[in-house]
This record gives structure tokens, sequence and C-alpha cells, in this order.
């Protein structure tokens, strides 16, 4: 249990907030959906945390089991934390969060990690078995790298680390730009004009990926919000 006072409620929504209640403990979870990372990575994508109450959050997460740490092999040999099977089950969680979040009535201006944009496009991914086709895609979000995968037309893949094999489209962009291009046509547009959002490679597919990406705009849509939430 991560919280330093229980509801002692019977209820498994109580029960779940004994858990991950505790500020940045969901946050950490949205962190590591992608794959492991090592403490200073997750710095990175929590700056405002401070060391210290990461440290606890994480300790906790592991003494609840949502969260273990493993050392990665040789040369890296490095300690990493990395979500448990019961941790894992949280990512429709933290998704379905995310759409009820977008829906707030005022938005946030404030930045978004590398991975939270990566989890934003991949829930926003709406299947094309109409129209398939298959591409491996790289990511470039400043120094993070990700690797997507499509095939017929369904995103299958998405995970951090550049791809094993050349890419059939590479991706430049930042997480800010990223994240708010997704489900605007017009911002897509201009980041693409401005620069901001390069696409190298397969230039179909790269623009396919985020034309299958446009179909749902939390922020205007609240009846496909609401859906999607519930049916991820």
């Amino acid at each position: 249990m991560t919280t330093n006072r229980p509801y002692g409620d019977g209820c498994a929504i109580a029960t779940a907030l004994d858990h991950v209640g505790e500020r940045w403990a969901l946050l950490i979870v949205r962190e590591l959906l992608l794959g492991p990372k090592r403490f200073t990575d997750l710095q990175a994508g929590l700056p405002n945390a401070g060391p210290k109450v990461l440290a606890q959050r994480l300790r906790e997460l592991e003494g609840a089991g949502v969260v273990r740490r493993r050392t990665l092999p040789p040369p890296a040999a490095s300690q990493v934390y990395e979500l448990t099977e019961w941790g894992t089950a949280l990512d429709p969680v933290v998704v379905a969060l995310g759409h009820w979040g977008a829906l707030a009535p005022e938005r946030s201006s404030d930045p978004v990690s590398a991975d939270s944009a990566m989890i934003r496009l991949r829930s926003l991914f709406s299947p094309q078995p109409e129209r398939p086709w298959s591409a491996t895609y790289e990511m470039r979000l400043g120094r993070y790298r990700f690797t997507l995968r499509v095939a017929d037309g369904h995103l299958v893949d998405v995970r951090r680390g550049e791809p094993h094999d050349r890419p059939d489209t590479i991706i430049d962009s930042d997480p800010d730009t990223l994240s708010r291009v997704l489900g605007d046509h017009r911002a897509f547009a201009k980041a693409v004009t401005d620069g901001r959002l390069t696409i190298t490679g397969d230039d179909q597919s790269g623009r396919r990926l985020f034309d299958a990406a446009q179909n749902f705009d939390a922020a205007q849509n609240f009846d496909a919000a609401q859906n999607k939430a519930i049916n991820v």
C-alpha cells in the first residue's frame, strides 16, 4: 500500500487509490508503460517531482507490487524500473484518465513528456483495415527515440528505442508539438510548414499514421471521448 492514509473503505476503487493514489504515483506508471527506465530517465520525464519524492514513490510502488527493479545484462548492467504484470494492467486506466482529462474546461498549456505524447498517439490511433498499410516508424522527439509498427492498418507495436531494422519512415519533432497536432489537421499542417515536424523516407506512410490519429478530437467531441475511454 503506497498511501500514507488508507481510506479504510472496502470498495475496490478505494483499494486502488490506496496503492496508486499518492501524488506522482500514476505519472510514474505512465512513464513506464512503454518500457523500463533508469531513475535518471524517470527524473527527466517527471522533472517537477524531485529526486527524493521520486525515490520515495518508487519504493512505495515497488512495495505494493506495482513496480519492480531489474538489472540489465552487460554491457549496460544498469538498474531499471519496470511495471509488474499487475502494474501493466493499469495501462487502460491511465489512458482513460488521459481522455477524461482532455475534456477539462480549461486545457493545460504545460509541457508534456515524450512518453506522454507517444501514449496519446497510441490511444488516438484508429485502426483502418479498410485502407490497410504496413510500415515501421522511428519517432524522434529530441533525444528520445521510439519505434512504431503498423501492420494491415493496425498499430501493433509502440515501444521505446530505435527500430532494429531500417524504418520506412522517420518522424522528427518534439513532445509538445506531437501532442498538440494529434486530432488537429490544421495544427499538423502548420507544424509541417513551420518545420516543427518533419517526415523523411516514405512520406505517404508518415501522413497515413497521422491521418489515423486525426479521427478523434478529445477537446471537441465529448461523445467520442466517452466511447473511446469506455472501450479501451
